[in-house]
């Protein structure tokens, strides 16, 4: 193999492999935690709106449209009494879809053409059928109201609700249903279709709220738990990295204070240029820098151009985010490669989002290839080439997603 120094070599062949990434802590989980809160509500409040919706159109239709049809010309004004009932059909309907699809209501005008609605079918039914299933507004339009209504205030439902009883009061009197059986009558039925929709309306306020506390709750728990499992982790990886620290130079040092090393062997002088870059970028490894490993490997360049070698370093790219353990694989084996050096050297780094190459070129001389410390293989992530044919020694290490 032939190449000139700085020649960057990849080889033919990938290994697909997943990489887990750590689990990061920020003022983002806060954020996260207040949508997935948001979003538990919107499941429980889109249930209820389901629930009002139907129940409004199916007591329209299926109630309300076979006694008008029934009571027929026996309405004082069977025209208004039917028109109205198709009105609130086809505002219900508009109202209806619009709820369900999270749009904005214009509640105002629709609450005041109710209101119209309610007005002319009491005035327009008659007498006889004042309390007949023919005067639908008795039993639907509360539900109407809660549907144009929903997610206001409740005491805006309060007030349609005061104003429909109003209306029906007066038409009670103006029909001259004074009797103590006609207002009892008026009373229970204002009573009883008035509280299930106000009872719905209030209960799927309180559900949505209790959802969204729980799972705030369960989000914030959540983020603690994760928390914790950082730290820990970053605690048992200090740990690591401190046995790393120290084992990297131990060995050497014993040997030259023990005797047994001779401070003047060109052989101790590579050991001792290999622990010190291997104790460098251990140490950069614990600095919170936005690329830690080309981070790394400026530590060992920089330990490099202070013994004197001349050294370009080249960087293609920006490394994605990558555990330490991926990193280790990949700077290990160029700083023992580099620590053995001599003349000049170029490192180049190309990074793109699924692969990262790191490969030094350095002269090729006569001796055996460096020891230092080989690739770690993390799960088959990380591969480790190394070549020499006499002019250049060329060791690359290569990740894959």
């Amino acid at each position: 193999m032939s190449a000139e120094p700085g020649t960057t070599f990849l080889p033919q062949h990938t290994r697909p492999a997943s990489v887990p990434t750590p689990r990061v802590t920020s003022g983002s989980d806060e954020v996260g935690a207040v949508r997935a809160a948001a979003a538990v509500a919107h499941t429980s409040d889109r249930g209820a709106r389901i629930v009002a919706v139907t129940i409004a159109l199916v007591w329209h239709l299926a109630i309300g449209l076979p006694a008008v049809l029934t009571a027929g010309p026996a309405l004082a004004v069977p025209q208004v009494v039917l028109g109205g009932w198709l009105l609130v059909a086809v505002l219900g309907v508009i109202a209806g879809i619009r709820l369900l699809r999270d749009a904005p209501l214009p509640a105002a005008p629709l609450a005041g053409l109710l209101l119209v609605v309610d007005v002319a079918v009491f005035a327009s039914v008659g007498r006889a059928h004042l309390f007949s299933p023919a005067n639908w507004v008795w039993g639907t339009l509360a539900w109407f109201f809660l549907v144009v209504l929903w997610g206001r205030p409740v005491h805006r439902l309060l007030a349609l609700l005061a104003a429909h009883a109003a209306t029906a009061l007066t038409a009670v009197v103006l029909h001259g249903a004074t009797g103590a059986a006609d207002l009892a009558r008026a009373t229970m039925a204002l009573y009883g279709t008035s509280s299930l929709p106000v009872a719905v309306f209030a209960g799927a306020a309180a559900l949505a709220t209790l959802s969204r506390q729980r799972a705030a709750t369960a989000a914030t728990t959540n983020a603690m738990v994760a928390e914790r499992e950082a730290a820990e982790q970053a605690r048992h990886e200090r740990g690591e990295r401190l046995n790393l620290v120290s084992r990297a130079a131990s060995e050497v040092l014993t040997e030259l204070a023990d005797g047994r090393a001779d401070p003047a062997d060109p052989e101790v002088q590579r050991r001792c240029v290999r622990a010190a870059a291997r104790l460098r970028r251990l140490i950069a490894e614990s600095d919170d820098v936005p690329h830690p490993l080309l981070h790394e490997l400026r530590a060992a360049v920089d330990l490099a151009e202070r013994n004197g070698l001349p050294i370009d370093l080249v960087t293609i790219g920006s490394p994605p985010p990558l555990p330490v353990r991926v990193r280790r694989s990949l700077a290990d084996p160029l700083t023992a490669s580099l620590a053995d050096a001599r003349d000049w050297a170029r490192l180049t780094v190309v990074s793109g989002p699924d692969e990262v190459v790191v490969s030094l070129v350095t002269p090729d001389r006569e001796g055996p290839d460096p020891t230092g410390h080989p690739a770690e293989d993390v799960d088959g992530q990380v591969e480790h080439l190394y070549e020499r044919d006499g002019k250049i020694r060329w060791t690359q290490t290569r990740w894959h997603r």
